[in-house]
């Protein structure tokens, strides 16, 4: 009556043995590490390591180890004081070249773990230290970012169309106003606008000496823009952080305007303010090809043009007029030119991007086009061109940049074009700095929690129920193990919430244990043999475990999905736990005493 198939037993003996593998990782700690990534193109590569190594032998440091692998170079040493003299002597000697030098955590997991795939579990601002920063997105921006644009492509429309207009400029108000010749014109344009440009209301504000449209955004469109715009500096908030060597960040959507960005283990939060703070915006322009590069270093340069500089320092003189700007580009890729096998960037733009684009580039093949990167830095823009590439043919929906020099900075180009600039501007109002003291010592405080809590659970269970009880015991050890190999698997970040969730799930898990316990008691009481009181103990008291776990399980999920940062956390370690101890306290436990009392002629059970 009570015991198993083999293949069972050996199902359960695979599963605690992958469980006791994949959380095996969280017990060999972490080393204090430098992070050595490019911020543009540059090289990370074996003589990067070359002179790294140099500088620092130079000063008498000595990491532990040095590891190049997916373009970085991670350099661990034996102590956070020494950690703290390397990257010193780092910035210094590679602060002018493209480099970014990020502190960090590096998990001293053994190879043979990570072959397998074998990771430690995320760490949480609240536990492992790091900065905080919620970010106000400049959303009331967007109407004045679309009031530019429909300007710029209600120009270029009507010039298309053979319309003149007297001004096309901004309503201070809000909106666009177009002045026209004579009513007759207005009408020709009031038809071109509404065909070409359905998310604008046109009012007419003519009058006996001039013929006006007030032109506003829809509120349909402007509710999409700021979405969209938030949704842009969300990706592009994610990309920058990457420069950074942050192996966790938490960025995540808070309301509807505001952005919350935690590093955990960045302890100076100056280059992740920098660059997170900053605003950026891309364009086109055509290289201007007969201006003198000398005499425009001299500050001699052509009315309708502009001195700008490449990444290398190069000058190049480009065109006042933008052809395009990045905010129509929907997808950039990198990849492969066919013909020439030569690096390229796969640029995809949008059903207006492609309209202004085609036309801007119909008259220019041949001539070379630049891509300018413009960002803000302490209150004052700065331009780079990125990009100089000639104009093959006319550019409309989909083209390609080429003359890359190599595959990594055809990447980099890419991210740039498609998640380097930020939609609208954002603004840090709160910045916090949590010290790794207090996270450690909130690491500290939640094992504690968790072990005397485990430790108080497996005595009176031993106690109270027996032998059953160190069988439930044994189930509740297995049950965390097997949290804490979930949540290496999934890299989930644990929280000192999740902590919390943990804590929860083991009541939780020998509560289904006490109730098929107290079954089994009612069973033998009245008058059952304790091979049949074990078989009902366990089938009977099923169906109510099930319906108070799923339950509960319900409400982890919704704390989940509308829940932020802590809440998430606690949600993430209660819904795992539901299913481990579901295992562990049904099957697990099952199994163990199918071994102990399965198959045996029974008298008397003491439970």
């Amino acid at each position: 009556m009570n015991h198993y198939p083999l293949w069972r037993y050996l199902m359960i003996l695979i599963i605690i043995g992958l469980g006791a593998l994949y959380a095996a990782p969280n017990l060999y700690g972490t080393d204090p590490a430098l992070q050595i990534s490019a911020r543009r193109a540059a090289p990370v590569d074996e003589s990067l390591k070359t002179q790294v190594e140099a500088a620092l032998g130079e000063a008498g440091i000595v990491p532990i180890r040095t590891e190049l692998a997916l373009n970085r170079l991670l350099l661990r040493f034996s102590d956070v004081a020494t950690r703290s003299k390397a990257s010193a002597v780092l910035e210094t000697t590679l602060g002018a070249q493209n480099y970014i030098v990020a502190l960090n955590l590096a998990p001293r997991t053994p190879n043979w773990l990570l072959a397998v795939g074998g990771k430690p579990m995320y760490m949480g601002l609240d536990l492992r230290g790091g900065v905080h920063f919620l970010m106000q997105v400049d959303v009331d921006a967007v109407a004045a970012q679309s009031d530019e644009r429909f300007v710029s492509e209600l120009r270029a429309s009507l010039r298309e169309e053979k319309v003149r207009y007297r001004t096309i400029g901004r309503d201070p108000a809000g909106g666009v106003l177009a002045n026209f010749l004579n009513a007759e014109v207005k009408r020709a344009a009031e038809g071109i606008i509404s065909n070409d440009f359905p998310d604008l209301v046109v009012t007419d504000r003519s009058n006996a000496a001039e013929q006006i449209l007030h032109l506003i955004p829809t509120p349909e469109f402007l509710a999409e823009a700021r979405k969209t715009a938030l949704k842009q500096n969300l990706t592009t908030l994610r990309n920058r952080v990457n420069e950074l060597g942050v192996a966790e960040p938490v960025i995540q959507q808070q309301g509807d305007s505001r952005i919350v960005v935690q590093l955990p283990g960045v302890e100076d939060p100056a280059e992740a303010k920098k660059l997170l703070g900053a605003t950026a915006t891309l364009e086109f322009r055509l290289v201007d090809m007969e201006a003198d590069r000398t005499a425009a270093l001299e500050g001699r340069v052509p009315v309708t043009s502009k001195l700008y500089h490449e990444r290398n320092g190069d000058p190049v003189v480009l065109k006042k007029r933008v052809m395009l700007t990045g905010d129509y580009i929907i997808d950039a890729a990198s990849g492969i030119e066919q013909n020439t096998g030569s690096p390229a960037v796969f640029i995809t733009l949008d059903g207006k991007g492609a309209k202004i684009f085609s036309r801007a580039t119909r008259e220019q093949i041949g001539r070379l086009m630049a891509v300018v990167y413009i960002e803000q830095q302490q209150g004052r823009p700065v331009a780079e061109v990125i990009s100089v590439a000639t104009i093959r043919d006319e550019l409309s929906k989909r083209f390609q940049i080429t003359g890359l020099d190599s595959t990594d900075e055809a990447r980099t180009l890419a991210l740039l074009l498609r998640a380097g600039a930020l939609a609208v501007p954002i603004e840090i109002i709160e910045e916090r700095t949590v010290g790794p003291s207090l996270g450690q010592d909130n690491i500290d405080r939640g094992l504690n929690s968790v072990a005397i809590g485990l430790l108080l659970v497996l005595i009176f269970m031993a106690v109270y129920y027996k032998v059953f009880g160190l069988v439930a015991d044994l189930a509740l050890v297995l049950n965390i193990v097997l949290i804490v190999a979930l949540l290496s698997l999934l890299q989930a970040t644990l929280t000192l919430p999740g902590i919390a969730g943990i804590v929860l799930t083991v009541g939780m898990a020998v509560d289904a244990n006490v109730l098929i316990f107290q079954r089994i008691r009612e069973e033998i009481k009245n008058g059952n043999s304790p091979q049949a009181s074990i078989h009902a103990g366990y089938e009977k008291a099923f169906s109510t475990i099930a319906d108070a776990n799923i339950t509960t399980l319900i409400a982890a999920i919704v704390l989940f999905n509308f829940g932020t940062g802590p809440i998430k956390g606690f949600a993430v370690t209660l819904s795992l736990g539901i299913v481990t101890s579901m295992f562990t306290a049904i099957i697990g436990t099952r199994a163990v005493v199918n071994l102990i009392y399965g198959n045996r002629r029974l008298e008397k059970l003491t439970i």
